[in-house]
């Protein structure tokens, strides 16, 4: 009985044995598939997600609309984005494959708004985009500009260094080599001005992610015909939450923030640079006894791991006829690089009642803002890969007898010399020119819109439309030098290395006048519809 159990035992082993390796060659068989998700235009569909059937890992598309994944010959690739229908694609032993996705027929019927008024999307004859951020997309960024990255095919979003929101979009590439390339931001129905505001970055920096309930993204030519030729080069049209029916509701969210450099830049360390100097120049050379001691990684200097907060508090309902949002938030972003700093408040109070058995509507809304942004000099960094990593970062240098100055020369900070004097040609301090430079702005704004929309009795399918708009901002602007800094010594102060700064102060107003008649028909009977739209619009900057 025991040799039978034995052998029964050593077959199912050489059983199991063989099995294995007539499945490991299965398991091996792979192939690198590559590929692009399109819309029906031919547009690239930036992060859309390509998961083989049956898993949950794959991958996401780049910014061409293009991905590469590795599997099985004969898998299943299913390809979803959002506001298009999901596709499963056979791979069926393909290695290039082009997807093309189809619009929700759901979201087609989705009403957009498209300046003066709004109409389905089915029936936009323009290319347009909504993006409607959830609680998690607004409570992980701290600019609005932040949930436009990857959202839509077509627009570009790079952010550019500092916390303050600053950055560059592109709607379908530039259109100019001499003028702005930015695209109109209109916010709540009042159109902003193109040309910025001193001290902050752009107009969705000012504007808190939580309270945003939808965006619209016109993006061709087909926009100059409602915003006239400031809206070549698209048009991002900003709708922020509004007060709804019913009991008071009270939202609380608080967030925070840890930030870090990704990466830094490869430099040669202390003992590797001197090895080098002495290897080049010689060991009794000028450049080697010019070599200092320490070991220092100039960039861990520059660069810190911060942390960041914002906090979100809104009440709305209605009280007795009056539904309404009140809502503030603070956020308090800091910079990886040293001084870095944005804080920002903003207060919104929005009021949508209605009269006259709902034909006639009053949005109202007054937002506030305070932003405090202070600009570290982004040169730092290049500086910190160009320093000499065997310096220290203070030196007490003497000063001469009977100097003006008090303290020591440069104010304690290594700072190259030549001779007696700061040598002309060489990289600042990095430290330095972080510290003893205080370039900060204080804006203040505000800017809301009364719009009246009535809806005639007799002529329920004819609107009245009056909007009346606003937007004022007051910046001011301090860029100090510390005196006696290896900055104010090389800006053309050596003399005497005297101290210096820079004042700035902007006044912007903006006015709008807006009155317009919109009738919109559908006539079941032939299955079509007429939306007609006739007003004057008077802007002032």
């Amino acid at each position: 009985m025991k040799n039978i159990c034995l052998q029964m035992n050593r077959k199912v082993l050489l059983s199991a044995i063989l099995s294995l390796f007539v499945a490991l060659p299965v398991l091996a068989q792979k192939i690198t598939v590559q590929g692009t998700v399109v819309d029906t235009t031919g547009e690239p569909l930036i992060g859309a997600s390509v998961i083989p059937a049956g898993t949950t890992t794959g991958t996401a598309t780049d910014f061409d609309g293009s991905f590469t994944i590795s599997v099985d010959p004969n898998a299943t690739l299913t390809v979803s984005y959002v506001g298009y229908e999901p596709q499963s694609v056979a791979v069926a032993g393909r290695t290039n494959i082009t997807i093309e996705l189809k619009e929700s027929g759901v979201l087609l019927n989705e009403v957009v708004a498209i300046g003066y008024g709004t109409v389905k999307k089915d029936d936009a004859t323009g290319s347009v985009a909504t993006v409607k951020p959830n609680e998690i997309e607004a409570g992980l960024a701290t600019s609005v500009q932040d949930m436009l990255v990857g959202q839509t095919p077509g627009v570009v979003v790079t952010t550019e260094a500092g916390p303050e929101g600053r950055g560059t979009i592109r709607i379908r590439g530039g259109s100019s080599l001499n003028a702005k390339n930015d695209p109109l931001i209109v916010v709540d129905g009042v159109p902003l001005d193109n040309g910025g505001v001193q001290g902050m970055g752009n107009a969705l920096s000012m504007i808190a992610p939580d309270n945003v309930e939808s965006m619209t993204i016109l993006k061709d030519a087909s926009a100059t015909a409602i915003y006239g030729s400031r809206a070549s080069n698209g048009v991002i049209i900003v709708t922020t939450k509004k007060g709804k029916a019913g009991r008071p509701q009270v939202n609380f969210s608080a967030n925070m923030y840890v930030n870090t450099a990704r990466n830094t830049w490869g430099v040669l360390h202390a003992g590797e640079f001197a090895e080098l100097i002495r290897n080049y120049h010689g060991e009794d050379s000028q450049a080697a006894k010019a070599l200092g001691t320490d070991m220092n990684n100039w960039q861990s200097k520059v660069l810190s791991t911060t942390v960041s907060s914002d906090y979100n508090l809104s009440v709305g309902g209605t009280l007795g006829w009056l539904p309404y949002r009140i809502s503030a938030t603070y956020t308090d972003n800091n910079g990886i690089l040293d001084t870095s700093t944005m804080d920002r408040t903003t207060v919104s109070i929005n009021l949508t009642p209605k009269f006259f058995d709902n034909h006639l509507s009053v949005n109202a809304n007054v937002k506030g803002y305070y932003i405090r942004n202070r600009f570290a000099d982004t040169g730092a960094v290049g500086a910190a890969i160009a320093f000499d990593p065997t310096k220290p970062v203070y030196t007490n240098y003497a000063l001469a007898s009977g100097s003006s100055i008090s303290g020591s020369l440069f104010n304690g900070y290594t700072t190259w010399m030549s001779g007696s004097v700061i040598n002309e040609n060489s990289t600042v301090n990095p430290v330095s020119l972080l510290q003893e430079i205080d370039n900060v702005a204080n804006v203040y704004r505000s800017n809301g819109n009364l719009q009246l929309d009535y809806a005639l009795h007799f002529l329920p399918d004819l609107h009245l439309n009056l909007n009346l708009g606003y937007d004022v901002t007051k910046t001011n602007e301090t860029n100090n030098v510390t005196a006696n800094s290896g900055i104010s010594w090389k800006d053309g102060n050596q003399q005497f290395g005297g101290g210096y700064g820079k004042d700035t102060y902007q006044f912007t107003s903006n006015t709008l006048l807006e009155f317009y008649l919109n009738y919109k028909k559908e006539f079941e009977a032939i299955k079509s519809n007429l939306d007609v739209v006739a007003g004057y619009s008077w802007q002032r900057f």
